[in-house]
């Protein structure tokens, strides 16, 4: 499987603000309050963490610090996926206060204990889905390519074994092939029915988030073992969705909804197909370790 890059992005620019983000301690008594608690809000400098700007997470993340009084003069500080995670796993490591853009599937809900904190306003919106999108023409041109990313469906245990093998040191096909190797039965229902491909040209593209680079390299690896020739192009968002929308990429299985790609889906939603959804449960929101004693966003204070 090819992978090649059509543009390049400066997604990791804000590492080491995130990370600063991440650095005050919770024993720091600069950070206690008059009763001697923790000033959680105060020790993450009113900071949240987050990913790429543009994000619907970072988006969402935004619209919560405007629409809580409690967050006024909260920011969200972002860079990267990959950033976020490397400060996320420091926090934990000196057992500091974070707060993040965070959303499952994730490898960290696995590798670490934490929890979204309560939405009473809703701004991170219900359960999401993530969806299949092809570009228009996709079914006539190749049918059988658009069979396989049709069938398309798996759950939030099968992208987080992938994730997690990922995570832990193995390359994004090996982990995608011991996945199919294991998940015959799974694979079959998606390949059912479809005829071998002799050589077609087969072009997808996906955000660089965790998530969607197990999804993308399993179905791009199931599309090659059956003939195809697959390039798979990591994107920026946007550029993502018009990629498809344009025909320049013949799909994705990346897409987020109703919330975190919404105003996208909103944008290019007649120059797609949908598919429908290839994962169900997906879920956005402020996320924070589990030793942090707070529930919700109303917890937070005001800067």
């Amino acid at each position: 499987m090819r992978k090649w890059n059509w543009k390049k992005f400066g997604m990791a620019a804000g590492l080491a603000l995130t990370l600063a983000a991440a650095g005050c301690g919770a024993d720091d008594s600069a950070d206690k309050n008059a009763d001697g608690e923790t000033d959680y809000s105060k020790a993450v400098d009113y900071q949240v963490t987050g990913i790429e700007p543009g994000a619907g997470v970072v988006k969402a993340s935004e619209k919560a610090i405007e629409e809580y009084d409690n967050m006024k003069g909260w920011e969200v500080e972002t860079s990267s996926s990959g950033a976020m995670a490397t400060a996320l796993g420091e926090a934990i490591k000196k057992k500091d206060p974070i707060v993040i853009t965070g959303w499952s599937p994730h490898w960290m809900f696995a590798k670490y204990d934490l929890k979204y904190l309560d939405d009473p306003k809703g701004v991170f919106g219900k359960a999401e889905t993530i969806n299949t999108m092809t570009r228009k023409g996709l079914k006539d041109d190749m049918p059988n390519a658009y069979k396989v990313l049709d069938n398309f469906k798996w759950s939030k245990d099968d992208i987080e074994e992938v994730m997690l093998d990922i995570q832990d040191g193995k390359d994004p096909e090996e982990a995608a092939q011991k996945w199919i190797d294991k998940n015959k039965d799974t694979v079959d229902k998606w390949t059912k029915g479809v005829e071998k491909s002799n050589g077609e040209k087969v072009k997808l593209v996906y955000v660089e988030w965790d998530t969607e680079i197990a999804s993308t390299n399993v179905i791009g690896k199931v599309l090659e073992d059956l003939g195809f020739k697959v390039n798979i192009t990591p994107l920026d968002n946007a550029v993502m969705w018009k990629a498809v929308a344009d025909g320049e990429a013949d799909g994705m299985v990346a897409a987020w909804l109703p919330a975190t790609h919404g105003d996208l889906y909103e944008q290019y939603k007649d120059d797609v197909d949908n598919l429908g959804e290839n994962l169900e449960g997906a879920k956005i929101g402020l996320v924070v370790p589990k030793y942090m004693d707070i529930d919700s966003i109303e917890d937070l204070k005001q800067k």
